[in-house]
């Protein structure tokens, strides 16, 4: 019989705790397993694999960071938006970076859950773009150039590659404000152009 009280969901919230302690590569059946105190086969009665786990773990860390960016951007847009979702989605990784890990691997095209609360993560990216008001392909890149700057930098902090004595959050912030600078210059030139063309281009984006 399957242990009392144990069911997938306990199953993933230890696996998420023991990937921020020993990394996402260190879970397996068998730590998880004796971390739950069962034997690695009684395991397979509560969750059928290691991918089902990984994917759990990825899933309920894509919802908490969504969370997290959703509050920092409360009240905020534009400029200020940027910066506060910035220093959330680097708080929020540097404090969870084994569940952060499970998140970067894309969910299936039929995963409809795990699809679902992506788009809600990044809904909140692209609302705060449109603080610049750019649109269409603008905002993809945009939104591209965010999240690839903070997964960049926050691997290499957790990897221990910044050595040198200059604070890693001052050079955070200055990456940041370089983004925001770009984005700025973008939507001024965006301004600038009027023409009929353009102006049905923007439409069809």
């Amino acid at each position: 019989m399957p242990r009392a009280g144990l069911g997938l969901t306990a199953v993933i919230a230890a696996g998420a705790d023991l990937a921020d302690e020993v990394g996402l590569q260190g879970v397996t059946m068998g730590v998880l397993a004796e971390r739950l105190g069962v034997r690695t086969p009684s395991l397979y009665k509560h969750v059928e694999s290691l991918d089902a786990v990984q994917r759990g773990i990825g899933l309920q860390a894509t919802r908490d960071l969504g969370v997290a960016l959703a509050r920092a951007a409360v009240g905020r847009s534009g400029v200020d938006a940027v910066r506060a979702i910035a220093d959330a989605y680097r708080k929020w990784v540097l404090a969870h970076p084994g569940r952060y890990a499970a998140t970067v691997r894309a969910p299936g095209a039929d995963d409809e859950d795990y699809v679902a609360v992506g788009d809600e993560a990044v809904a909140i990216l692209y609302d705060a773009v449109a603080g610049f008001e750019l649109s269409g392909e603008r905002a993809v890149d945009a939104v591209r150039a965010l999240r690839s700057i903070v997964h960049g930098f926050v691997s290499l902090e957790i990897g221990g590659a910044f050595q040198l004595e200059r604070d890693a959050g001052d050079s955070y912030r200055f990456l940041v404000d370089t983004l925001i600078a770009g984005l700025q210059a973008e939507a001024a030139d965006a301004s600038k152009i009027t023409s009929p063309r353009s102006s049905r281009a923007k439409k069809r984006s």
